[in-house]
């Protein structure tokens, strides 16, 4: 029988691992973690982590890095010499076994940086199948065109050899050391086709999560769970630098609701580690607008990052391609993490996908300067209001679901709103609420 061609098709196909409905993300540097830099250092932190609220570890490459035309001394984790291999920087596979381990047994989960688009010169690929590489102008190797990504070369997916290999060494690191999922380095320079093929025998060995670093509905059907918010990131920075107000992030938000899938799960985040080698730290990034920015990643629909070291409030550039170092300490920024993360996982409204509620705009009288919204699920209900400005604000909420009593979330303190209300935020302000 013929399918009934005007019957919707799910939009999302593939099935989210039941424990990232309410999921936060860690992002592990190894190389500056620790003094160290090894495996066996940053599995001390694991319990800290677990703590702060953290579900899913993600740890940056870990396989040996190209010689011939690297960058630095230590050179760019992103120029794989060996797939199936550690690199001894950081330890050994038996160590790394170890860290996958103890995170397991604390509840966390771990995904792998993983580069499928491109290796560095010296991996032994480029003797043994170069074929499998994309080629110039002149029948050269060539590195990704208009980048200065120099010190890699890029592969060519027309041919199958090459997927087969990329997919079964991909699928090695799951049976063999445990890992969790990916996280998949510019992933929309690689076909989709092989991303959707790549999710389906990896979830044959154990439901796995994905993490594309690209933004692109179509990566969420088969392929992924999560893709980058690296648009909610750019708007914010312009905000932060009054080159763009709320109306710039109302179309983010736009676009999330009508052009994402209602499954599809968007990442969050004021640092990573591009971002903060390239680009600067969170607070040169952000600077009176971090801490708004920070709520709104927890509160709003996606799934937060926390980079390594933002919750010490590390304050520095972390050199890329040499060694460098977080100076630990308590911090604020910390505390916050953990009170929001607590606050996520207390209320299904602000779970991931599908599994939250939508964002429900509550009008005000200050538009290009407040955020105003509801998350619902059943009875849980979530406000956020967001004052994105250097002044002061009181604005009068519209027509939207805010009726009812609420509870500060960070003071308990008990609120009473209504539609035509006068409400007051602070410059740079934020408050969370909680249906009472």
């Amino acid at each position: 029988m013929t399918a009934d061609p005007y019957a919707p098709r799910p939009a999302v196909e593939l099935t989210h691992p039941e424990w990232t409905r309410s999921a936060t993300i860690y992002q592990i540097n190894q190389r500056h973690f620790t003094p160290e830099g090894t495996f066996r250092a940053a599995e001390a932190h694991l319990p800290r982590i677990r703590e702060l609220g953290i579900d899913v570890v993600w740890i940056m490459p870990v396989h040996p890095i190209g010689e011939q035309n690297r960058k630095g001394v230590l050179g760019s984790p992103y120029a794989v010499k060996d797939y199936l291999a550690v690199n001894p920087e950081y330890g050994t596979l038996e160590d790394l076994r170890h860290f996958v381990d103890t995170a397991h047994g604390l509840g966390l989960h771990v995904i792998l940086d993983w580069v499928a688009n491109h290796t560095a010169w010296d991996n032994p690929l480029v003797q043994e199948h170069p074929e499998w590489y994309a080629r110039d102008w002149k029948g050269d190797f060539r590195p990704t065109p208009w980048w200065d990504w120099d010190d890699i070369i890029d592969l060519d997916y027309d041919n199958p050899g090459l997927r087969r290999y990329m997919t079964d060494a991909m699928k090695y690191w799951v049976r063999e050391v445990g890992f969790d999922g990916f996280r998949c380095d510019v992933a929309g320079f690689v076909p989709l086709d092989f991303w959707d093929n790549v999710r389906r025998e990896l979830d044959e060995i154990k439901p796995v999560f994905m993490l594309a670093e690209w933004e692109s509905r179509d990566l969420h059907v088969r392929a992924f769970d999560m893709t980058y918010g690296w648009s909610w990131n750019e708007t914010l920075h312009k905000i932060a630098h009054g080159k763009a107000d709320v109306e710039a992030l109302k179309v983010y938000y736009a676009w999330n609701d009508r052009f994402y899938q209602r499954d599809a799960y968007r990442m969050l985040f004021v640092s990573n580690h591009d971002k903060n080698a390239w680009e600067g730290t969170e607070y040169e990034q952000f600077g009176d607008a971090l801490l708004p920015a920070i709520v709104l990643s927890v509160v709003s629909e996606g799934v937060p990052l926390v980079y390594n070291g933002q919750e010490a409030g590390s304050d520095k550039r972390l050199t890329f391609f040499d060694k460098d170092e977080i100076d630990w300490r308590e911090d604020e920024q910390g505390e916050l993490y953990r009170q929001l993360f607590a606050l996520k996982k207390q209320h299904p409204a602000l779970w991931n996908g599908a599994a939250g509620g939508r964002m429900v705009r509550v009008p005000n009288s200050a538009e290009s300067s407040v955020l105003t919204f509801v998350r619902a699920v059943g009875d849980d209900r979530v406000l956020g209001a967001f004052n994105f400005s250097g002044q002061e604000q009181t604005v009068t909420l519209g027509d939207g679901p805010q009726a009812g009593s609420w509870r500060d979330a960070f003071t308990g303190t008990t609120v009473e709103l209504t539609q035509g209300q006068g409400y007051r935020l602070p410059a740079w302000g934020y408050q969370v609420l909680v249906g009472a």
